[in-house]
């Protein structure tokens, strides 16, 4: 017994540490935006076709690796004008730039389970670093796969100017600061 114990911890080594995958489960994710319309409202939308990954090789997702993207012509606002135009060349120009991308180059643990994400986001062909709060749920098991799964929640705020989002015209009516929001569980492949 007390030669097992060395000889399986050997045989283990090389997968300590080895990177893990998670895959994101659409039918429980959204990737959406809030921004103030006319100072005094706010519209939500959403992207219908996006998809995001997680590559870790720690349990604690320090080392965490998160990347997404979302096809901007699947932008939705439930109004198929306002659709029609964020889809035109002033706004996403989804003919253009058809994908808008964010993949992270740090994850670091605030507390408990609250994490600071930095990573390049790129839209309409502008990248920049951008900062988010994440909020981590779990892992737990999910009762069917009996695989992992993990919740994650993530929030910022981005001046839409920077990204050469609508027009300075456009701040007239529609507010440079957008809140950015994406929920999502992940199953661990």
């Amino acid at each position: 017994m007390k030669k097992t114990i060395p000889v399986l911890a050997f045989i283990l080594l090389p997968f300590l540490g080895f990177p893990q995958s998670w895959s994101l489960d659409k039918a429980h994710a959204k990737a959406g935006f809030t921004v103030t319309h006319n100072l005094i409202s706010e519209v939500d939308g959403y992207f219908k076709k996006f998809d995001a990954s997680i590559t870790t090789s720690k349990p604690d997702f320090s080392d965490a690796v998160f990347e997404m993207s979302a096809e901007t012509a699947s932008i939705n606002t439930e109004n198929e004008m306002r659709d029609g135009h964020l889809k035109g060349d002033s706004f996403f120009d989804t003919t253009k730039f058809p994908i808008l991308v964010f993949k992270s180059t740090s994850f670091s643990k605030v507390s408990g389970n609250k994490y600071k994400m930095t990573g390049n986001l790129t839209i309409k062909g502008t990248t920049k670093p951008v900062t988010m709060d994440v909020t981590l749920l779990g892992p737990n098991i999910d009762e069917r796969s009996k695989k992992q799964i993990l919740g994650i929640k993530v929030t910022t705020k981005i001046d839409r100017q920077d990204f050469k989002v609508g027009t300075s015209l456009a701040s007239k009516t529609v507010a440079d600061e957008v809140e950015l929001r994406a929920t999502g569980e992940f199953k661990q492949n």
